[in-house]
């Protein structure tokens, strides 16, 4: 039986395989909690049903020790998880001597250093979990809607969001990068199969420190031809508020655990708020941020314009300088491009950004000369406005900051099972 299953398996017998969590003892009788990787339950073992040896076995056992239990369940309201072992027997698979991680407090660098006996704590499996409904929630929605998975190449010959952030390697005597995005095969796709998506690892060579940055994250990337800017707002919208409910309804015990209100995620509904960019830079002014037009907003000033908010709030259109090559041009405010940057409340900043994409050859091939990319990277990126180009868009959500935000992470290191930093690539 597995922990999680233990609603089913009342008066029963069943044997449980799992790793002691912790314990404590009063007399002759033991309190183990065993852990299983699906859930934590307390296994009680008396002196009087089990014998001498068998009671003096468990008190060997050490925290993380690995162990199988045999006994009864019974239902109890008071026990974690609402139901307990009486313990009949119980074989010791291996002593863990000297568990460096105690339940005692440890600094964070200590746990990063053993982030892979870190997993097994109570709120980092909480996290995990959590990751894990989102990944499938993010499928869920795309593939209930006809979407199809194509996957992204890890190496790639081009840039796509900009080539000072790139992993450089050599592919066979000439030069690779670890892959940005994988908007642009993408855009390659979605003209095959209408609307498709990618879900894997990016990469960014950013030497940035804040709670935000990973430079080995998770991002899904849809790409929708004949899509509309508004549509493309809608999709982002009806997508979020899909997976909130999703981690509402399937992760109560795992936000319990993190100490999540959940209130502010159940105001998670579209429509969303959506403010020009140029209404953004007002409300940073508001707030004593005195920033001219074409200036990016770094972590500080994203979370300064989502505090006005109790939703996700888009801001669009943004300077046609500042955003990528791709962008299309707003041509209603030529000076603007159709994108926006999705940020999450509460302070969390960007999950997501997307665009309208140029469709049209030559104001493609205009902007990948201005921005000094090597046209014979692009030839085939080209290709796609040559022969059958029509409108399309698409966005990235990236996990480790959607998950921040959704069990509100003072930082994104937790968010993944082994992070990538700027000075971290151990374990």
């Amino acid at each position: 039986m597995y922990i999680e299953e233990a609603k089913n398996f009342v008066g029963q017998e069943v044997e449980i395989k799992g790793w002691l969590y912790n314990s404590r003892s009063s007399g002759k009788v033991q309190f183990l909690l065993v852990r299983d990787g699906t859930g934590i339950m307390q296994c009680v073992i008396s002196q009087n049903d089990v014998g001498e040896r068998l009671f003096k076995d468990a008190e060997k056992v050490t925290q993380e020790s690995s162990l199988i239990v045999k006994g009864i369940v019974k239902q109890d309201e008071r026990a974690p998880g609402g139901f307990e072992l009486v313990i009949k027997d119980l074989t010791v698979v291996q002593i863990a001597s000297d568990y460096p991680i105690s339940p005692k407090e440890h600094g964070v660098g200590f746990l990063m250093e053993n982030r892979h006996l870190w997993l097994r704590s109570r709120r980092q499996w909480a996290i995990l979990r959590i990751r894990s409904t989102i990944e499938n929630s993010l499928r869920e929605f795309f593939n209930e809607r006809g979407f199809i998975l194509i996957d992204a190449p890890i190496l790639t010959p081009a840039a796509a969001e900009g080539t000072t952030t790139l992993f450089e390697t050599d592919y066979f005597g000439v030069p690779a990068y670890l892959s940005q995005s994988g908007q642009l095969y993408m855009e390659a796709a979605c003209m095959a199969f209408g609307k498709v998506y990618c879900f894997g690892p990016t990469f960014r060579a950013e030497k940035s420190k804040t709670r935000r940055h990973l430079t080995e994250f998770w991002m899904l990337e849809p790409e929708i031809a004949y899509i509309t800017f508004e549509e493309n707002l809608q999709l982002q919208e009806e997508m979020i508020s899909f997976v909130v409910k999703k981690v509402l309804a399937n992760c109560k015990e795992e936000l319990k655990i993190i100490g999540r209100d959940t209130k502010p995620l159940e105001k998670v509904d579209p429509p969303f708020p959506r403010i020009h960019y140029r209404d953004a830079l007002e409300i940073l002014r508001q707030k004593g941020k005195e920033l001219k037009w074409g200036d990016d907003f770094g972590g500080d000033e994203e979370t300064l314009i989502s505090n006005e908010f109790d939703k996700p709030v888009f801001v669009h259109h943004f300077p046609e300088g500042m955003k990528a090559f791709y962008m299309k041009p707003d041509p209603l405010e030529p000076q603007t491009v159709l994108a926006a940057d999705l940020l999450a409340p509460e302070g969390y900043g960007e999950i997501i950004g997307g665009s309208q994409r140029i469709d049209d050859y030559n104001l493609l091939l205009q902007r990948i000369k201005k921005n000094n990319l090597n046209l014979e990277n692009y030839k085939w990126y080209l290709d796609l406005r040559k022969y059958g180009s029509v409108p399309h868009g698409g966005f990235g959500i990236g996990l480790e900051r959607t998950l921040a935000w959704i069990a509100k992470l003072p930082h994104v290191r937790e968010t993944i099972p082994f992070p990538r930093l700027l000075e971290k690539i151990y374990p």
